[in-house]
């Protein structure tokens, strides 16, 4: 906060205006310590009081932030820094954030970086395809990532400078290897056969699921607002072009946007073996498992009834189990979707949503897996996917061995 209040000292110095440290550190300690502000928001929040005290019109004090020289995305690097960026809209995410009014993608030549544009800002909307000028605005850090913020202080103009982004549109994507997929943020090709399509219950998302080849496996996803007439199946071989990778939870995934397209091929491709086989006793059952809620956005969990992408949302009801196999010598992650989890727990969705109405908690659906799953001994199978192994199939075995039980269900809770 110290560095936050030199800033704001000296750029009101600058204006000839000498505003006490004290004054300008009791504003912001009250905001952002007592009513927990996000220190970019308090920071404004203080400068435009101090601007309306002294009768200084925000241009001046803001313009002098936008006198900066312009910055490539890949040179965004610090988080709460004012900066100005010539980019290319290239993807526009759907949004049921109240507060936010367009979200999406920037990229410039050396790379994409994601943005945010709040309501409250009142700013001109941006159209995939076009490139602004983005003054004043704010670089912040979400989920490990550099994104930049539009607030009041930012503006908007379309130019009609071109940006040649390396992939968009000019069959320069190279061509890669899944496995050799590594870092964020990226225009590539993709060849590979789709080994599993996921469920979706977002309209926003047109499909989702895994493509592979005889390296790996990677998740993908097309949306809705790509308009790709190529709708793929699963076993089938296709390229994906002017794909985007993107980085979500600690994961690698990739993207199909307005810009990418879909061919299938006649090649046969070997997909990496898909399927593992493992019969071990279920010792744990990890949170987030049971009667979840979802985003009817892009699908993702929520958590205290807030998306991580798109914010406070009415989520959609689904079952989940997240567990531990134990064999005695390896531990194994399973995951297993609403259909195997209902036939192995006995448990509906519908019967699941009673309970938790019934208990005025969702929790009691997850402690009556608990009773009647752990400590026994299942088979399952399904494609290893990062740590986890995608239960398609699960058996209950009869036979058990209680000592072996007991010891590792007893590791388990004391790990």
């Amino acid at each position: 906060m110290n560095t936050m209040v030199i800033d704001i000292k000296t750029k009101f110095q600058e204006l000839g205006v000498d505003i006490p440290v004290e004054k300008i550190e009791e504003r912001l300690e009250k905001l952002i310590v007592k009513f927990k502000v996000p220190q970019e928001e308090a920071k404004r929040s203080v400068v435009n009081f101090f601007l309306k005290e002294h009768g200084i019109p925000k241009e001046k004090f803001y313009g002098g932030l936008g006198e900066v020289s312009f910055l490539k995305v890949t040179d965004i690097s610090e988080d709460g820094k004012w900066l100005n960026l010539k980019a290319k809209v290239v993807q526009l995410w759907d949004n049921a954030h109240g507060s936010i009014s367009q979200v999406g993608l920037l990229a410039d030549e050396t790379g994409t970086i994601r943005f945010v544009s709040w309501v409250a800002a009142e700013l001109p909307a941006v159209e995939e395809g076009k490139t602004y000028v983005f003054k004043n605005a704010v670089s912040s850090e979400w989920n490990d990532r550099m994104e930049i913020i539009l607030n009041k202080s930012s503006s908007i103009e379309e130019t009609p400078d071109d940006i040649h982004i390396q992939g968009k549109g000019q069959g320069t994507s190279s061509l890669v290897k899944v496995a050799d997929i590594s870092q964020d943020g990226q225009w590539i090709d993709v060849k590979g056969k789709i080994v599993q399509l996921w469920e979706n219950t977002s309209e926003s998302i047109s499909q989702i699921g895994l493509i592979g080849d005889e390296t790996a496996n990677i998740k993908f996803i097309k949306w809705a607002r790509a308009e790709i007439p190529v709708d793929v199946v699963e076993g089938r071989n296709y390229i994906f072009r002017n794909a985007v990778t993107s980085e979500w939870n600690g994961k690698l995934e990739i993207t199909l946007n307005k810009t990418s397209s879909i061919e299938e091929i006649s090649d046969e491709i070997d997909v990496i073996a898909r399927d593992a086989v493992l019969t071990a006793a279920m010792v744990d059952i990890q949170s987030g498992s049971g009667l979840i809620k979802r985003c009817p956005q892009c699908n993702r969990s929520l958590t205290k009834g807030a998306c991580a992408e798109h914010g406070k949302v009415d989520g959609v009801y689904d079952l989940r189990l997240k567990a531990v196999l134990d064999t005695g010598t390896i531990a194994q992650d399973i995951l297993l979707k609403r259909e195997v989890t209902e036939e192995i727990s006995g448990i509906t969705l519908e019967g699941a949503i009673a309970m938790a109405a019934d208990a005025l908690d969702q929790g009691v659906v997850l402690e009556a897996m608990k009773q009647n799953l752990l400590g026994k001994y299942y088979t399952v199978s399904g494609p290893r996917v990062d740590r986890y192994i995608l239960v398609e199939s699960i058996k209950k075995e009869s036979v058990l061995d209680s000592e072996l039980l007991a010891e590792l269900i007893h590791e388990a809770e004391v790990f």
